[in-house]
Order: C-alpha cells, then structure tokens, then sequence
C-alpha cells in the first residue's frame, strides 16, 4: 500500500521503491513473491480498477485520500485477478490496514466498499456498448488514447494483441556468455542442477529458465558463464555482426548487456566503446565487462550528441545506437510506462533520435554498418527515423544484406521501414526494432 502510493504521489519507479520495500522486510520468498506481485498487478490493471472502483465509492475513487484510494485498489484487483486469496481474507486485511493508518470511519468505508462489491460481483464486466480502442483499453488497461494510436497503426486485432501481451509476467532469460562455455553446455549443466530451462526460440544465445529464482544470485551468474537479458534484446548485437579485430562504438550502452554481448561475439578481440551519458552507469557497464572477463571494452563518459567532436570521423567499422526511447516495448517488464507518457514525449524524443543517428553516422568508415535499435513499437521513433535519415543522407543506405542474420524473423515479426518490428506478441519477449544501416563505400 505504501510502495503504491508513493508511486502515485512521487512519480517515483515501482520496480527502485519496491526492491528498497523488499530489503528493508523480511519477507520469506513466498511473500516477496506476493508482494511483487500486487504492486506491479495493481499498477498494471489500473484503469480496470479504477473503472470499477468508481461505481462502487461515493464521488468517486480520485476523491479518496491517496492511501485509502490504493488500499482499494490493491484489494479489488486480489478480487478481480487473483484467484488463491479468499475474498474474505482480503477484506479482513484491509478493514486492518484501514484502521491502523487511519480511524473507524475510513475502516467502515473500506469494508462496506468491499463487502458491496463482493455482493455485486457478477456486475464487474465491461460494456458492450462502447467503441473498440475503450473496450480494448478497459479489458486490457492501457490509455485509450494509446490503444487509438495502435489500432491506426497495426489495426484492432493486433493492437489488442499487444495489450494483452503487456500484461503477460515476462519470462526469465539469460545469455550464454560463448567466450565461456556454449549453449548446449549450459543447458546440460543446468538440467544437471535440476533448474528447468529451454533454448530460446528468438536468439542462438539465449535460454529460458523457469522457477529457479533470481539468476543474478547463482554461480554461473558470479562466474561470468551467462547474462540476464531479454531475449529481443540479444537481437541487437547479433544484427550489428561485430568480428574479431573490429572498432566498435556503442553510442548509449548503459547498463551494457548488448556492450558485452558484441564483445563476446568478437572472442574480446578488437576495442569497443562503449559510452553514457551517466557516468555511474558507466559503472555499471565496467562491472559487466569485468564479471564477463571483457578487456576489450573501454568506457567513455557524456552525451552522444557529442561523441563526433570526441573521436575521427570515419573511424569505427560498426556503430549501435540504441536509442533512447518511449519504452512502450517493455510495458510488461515497466507497466508504470503506459501510464507515464503522452503522444507529445512520442514526437519530442523521436526528434532527438534523429538528430542523434546524424550525428552519430559521421563516425561510421565507408562500408561500416550502423544498428539502429530501439525498444519501443511507436513507428514514428523506429522506420520514422530511419526513414527520414536515409531519405536526407544518399551515402547511407539499408545495409545491402538487409536484417542479415536476423532475416530469420521476418515470417513472423513485421518488416518496416528495411527493419524489423517485433511485437511482444510474437515472442512473448520485449517490443524492439531492429535496422540495419550501410555506409556506401567512398
């Protein structure tokens, strides 16, 4: 109830309050799980919530106090969506909460705004009579506005889809670290200890591993033999094809999943620079690099607008720029996103990209490759920027061998813009777009 009222009131991260929660509690793993579970469900179903809430709260649930009003909703999403706490146990629960935070007459409120829910149960459905993006947006919570934008983008069947994939709990998957040990290796020692894990079907790297707890915490982890990182996201350095011997610049590498992945890929032989604008999250990038026993990666430090006043021009045989974006990709991994932005952070930021990628592209040698990557599925940051860029720059072009690699995908990703749009829906793994950008030989 805390963690969600500070997220309402502050603005602050679920994912930051939640884990300073967790460590100051001690919680078995169990209840952590719960816990986990009620703050990023509540969150996520919200509008859901809400929408219901307000035929059952007199003046409705935005006039309650903010505590009071996350009480309820924590409540009724345990009502509505989970199915293992009785519904007399999550009244009783917060008819206590209700009293001690507040007085009798808010603990009366709770408990009669509960009990009358209970008693109306069956009338917890969603109108027929309304317009496809609000059905879509209440059934699956996501702003109608956003809804809207998808269904004129990709159309109301796959918009849909995509809103029911951002509430899915997204899987665990870590990266083979090949310098170390190969796939099948790991899978067979892994099976040896008895977790359960399978090859990933997206990326020749990855595996999927269920019910084995936090991954950062095992040996293999410490040991530097794999990574934790989506599996969309092991796409990027595969698409950026680094070899041995190769001068690489990473343009926003932080936290440097996809850094060490290119320097894995490259048998840590040649020089990767990998730069942020935050320099402990340069921290963060050396601390990978150093677990994974990574020498060839070194960190610089500022804005990647001004990465083309630090270094040659034409002097790096592959550049990523993995941009910075809406985020609308990683709703399921972030459901604070969706509530967060607006349709003016989409136009501003994909006008930062842009001038980013020029700037940038000056630092790519003739018959260099260019990834551009985000992890968003707002075609105006992913084939919008493209798009534009290559339009005004006739020595860049969509790499000649097109997605490379990761053509392999296109039977059931989108091909856009001479990219590739994964939606959370094909892989049940992140949103990302993927493009692959050649420098014409001079």
């Amino acid at each position: 109830m805390n963690v969600l009222t500070q997220v309402e009131q502050e603005g602050a991260y679920s994912n930051l309050l939640l884990n300073a929660a967790l460590q100051k509690s001690s919680l078995g793993r169990n209840d952590a799980g719960l816990a986990t579970e009620l703050i990023y469900g509540t969150i996520a179903r919200l509008n859901t919530i809400d929408f219901f809430l307000d035929k059952f709260v007199n003046k409705g649930v935005h006039k309650l106090q903010p505590w009071v009003r996350a009480l309820l909703r924590i409540s009724l999403y345990q009502i509505m969506y989970l199915d293992r706490i009785p519904d007399h146990a999550v009244v009783s629960e917060a008819v206590n909460l209700a009293k001690r935070r507040g007085h009798q007459g808010i603990s009366g409120m709770v408990n009669g705004v509960l009990r009358n829910i209970l008693r109306q149960k069956d009338s917890l459905v969603i109108p027929e009579d309304i317009s496809a993006a609000k059905r879509i947006a209440l059934l699956h919570s996501h702003p109608e506005w956003l809804v809207e934008r998808w269904i004129s983008q990709y159309g109301i069947e796959t918009a849909e889809a995509i809103c029911a994939a951002n509430n899915e709990p997204p899987a665990v998957s870590v990266r083979v670290n090949s310098t170390m040990i190969s796939r099948e290796d790991m899978l067979k020692l892994m099976s040896s200890q008895g977790v359960d894990a399978v090859p990933s079907a997206l990326s020749p790297y990855g595996i999927i591993v269920s019910g084995a707890g936090n991954m950062a915490l095992t040996d293999w982890y410490r040991d530097g033999m794999i990574s934790i990182q989506d599996e969309s996201s092991m796409l990027v350095a595969e698409a950026v094809q680094p070899e041995p011997g190769m001068r690489v610049l990473d343009c926003c590498a932080a936290p440097g999943g996809k850094t060490a992945h290119m320097g894995e890929m490259m048998k840590d032989d040649g020089t990767i620079i990998a730069n942020d604008i935050h320099s402990h999250k340069g921290k963060l990038i050396s601390d990978q690099a150093s677990r994974l026993g990574l020498d060839s990666i070194s960190i610089v430090t500022g804005d990647a607008l001004d990465l083309a006043d630090r270094f040659e021009p034409a002097s790096f045989d592959r550049i990523l720029l993995d941009a910075p974006c809406s985020g609308l990709g990683v709703i399921r991994r972030k459901p604070d996103l969706k509530w967060g932005k607006s349709q003016e952070d989409i136009q501003q930021i994909a006008a930062l990209q842009l001038r980013l990628l020029e700037s940038v592209s000056t630092l790519l040698r003739p018959g260099g490759i260019l990834v551009y990557s985000t992890c968003t599925i707002e075609p105006l940051e992913n084939e919008g920027v493209v798009s534009a860029f290559v339009d005004s720059h006739p020595e860049f072009a969509i790499a000649e061998d097109g997605l490379g690699a990761l053509s392999r995908l296109s039977e059931k990703s989108l091909r856009r813009g001479g990219g590739i749009q994964i939606l959370p829906q094909d892989y049940h793994s992140d949103g990302f777009f993927i493009a692959r950008i050649g420098r014409r030989p001079s």
